[in-house]
């Protein structure tokens, strides 16, 4: 894709990736004045940090074993004994502490320090280093925690603050932050990690669309992996199948009405020598593998199956379908270029565009 995204509209699509639309209207400062992707995680992450330190930053427990002249917790025997600990007056033992050095702060912290050191503006560099020492005085460690550890810290829906604070800091490290030249103010460069890019406009769509269809009745899948409908096989070949995996599905059961949605990320369309503008054929032939492939089980049922290609604005807009041997395809385009509320508005009207289909 050659076109740079406005930084306001990468922030809603993290948003809505995130699952943190809510937060979009007090960070809507931030966003407008970052000069680049860097400085803008840094604007909020700081921005959040200052607010949860002002109402106390969430404790957590984590098992310590230390050698003690009382017993905590629970003894450890076999240390105690193989140390001849008793005779020193001292016992081992396992406990668990109330700490702030938990993985969630200690991945705040080290995001802190990452983006210091990215940052070119000296007030921004100043402000995430005295938050990083601030949280160090407050025995928070440094050190990036593992995702198994991450996955021991689990943030409770009702810890919004902590949510949002969280996910700003895991974007940091996902590769997202590329190195950028100084240009527009609300600018990316076009050769930003586009795959990252992908993954957020995939996700910003699905819960878009989970927020507008799932109060009417729809079902909305990420990621489901579809069966080849393969009646005989040669030994050993289903090994080299190629999988199919959709990007989004929406069911409707009462309707019986499903919908694969498949989310690209470059120009809908490409050039030939003999067309100037032509879908790209191996998107095309994937959708209609998806629809095709498994119409023995949805017709069966009595279901109607419907497939998307959407696809980020590059020139006109789109909205075209056309039908294949009963099915309609659709090639759709939304806007990332467009002022932050239209571009909002765009994937919105996607769910009242399906529903009403």
């Amino acid at each position: 894709m050659a076109t740079p995204i406005p930084l306001r509209n990468i922030w809603l699509l993290f948003l809505y990736a995130a699952d943190l639309v809510q937060f979009k209207d007090s960070t809507q400062v931030e966003a407008e004045s970052a000069r680049n992707l860097p400085e803008l995680l840094a604007r909020l992450l700081t921005q959040v940090v200052r607010q949860r330190l002002r109402s106390n930053l969430s404790r957590g427990y984590q098992p310590r074993h230390a050698v003690l002249s009382r017993v905590r917790g629970r003894i450890d025997v076999l240390a105690t004994a193989s140390g001849q600990l008793l005779e020193q007056g001292r016992v081992a033992c396992k406990f668990e502490e109330h700490t702030l050095d938990t993985p969630r702060n200690q991945l705040v912290r080290a995001a802190l320090e990452n983006l210091a050191i990215r940052l070119e503006l000296p007030e921004l560099v100043h402000e995430c280093k005295a938050l990083s020492h601030l949280m160090a005085s407050m025995g928070v460690g440094s050190q990036r925690p593992s995702r198994s550890q991450l996955a021991t810290d689990q943030v409770n829906r009702n810890e919004t603050t902590d949510l949002l604070m969280l996910s700003l800091a895991k974007m940091v490290f996902e590769a997202f932050i590329p190195t950028e030249e100084n240009g527009q103010t609300n600018a990316v460069l076009a050769d930003a990690d586009v795959h990252l890019v992908r993954r957020l406009f995939e996700k910003a769509v699905a819960n878009a669309l989970r927020i507008q269809l799932q109060p009417v009745g729809w079902q909305v899948l990420r990621g489901r992996k579809l069966r080849w409908p393969v009646q005989a096989i040669s030994e050993g070949l289903d090994a080299h199948l190629p999988g199919m995996q959709t990007d989004i599905e929406l069911l409707h059961h009462a309707r019986k009405h499903k919908l694969v949605i498949d989310t690209k990320f470059t120009n809908i369309f490409t050039s030939t020598q003999f067309k100037e503008q032509v879908l790209r054929s191996g998107y095309l032939y994937q959708l209609y593998a998806y629809l095709r492939t498994q119409e023995d089980a949805t017709l069966m049922r009595g279901w109607r199956s419907e497939g998307i290609l959407l696809h980020p604005q590059c020139g006109e807009t789109l909205n075209a379908y056309m039908s294949v041997q009963g099915h309609c395809m659709r090639f759709m385009t939304i806007d990332l270029m467009s002022s932050a509320e239209v571009f909002e508005q765009q994937l919105l009207s996607l769910g009242e565009s399906i529903e009403h289909t």
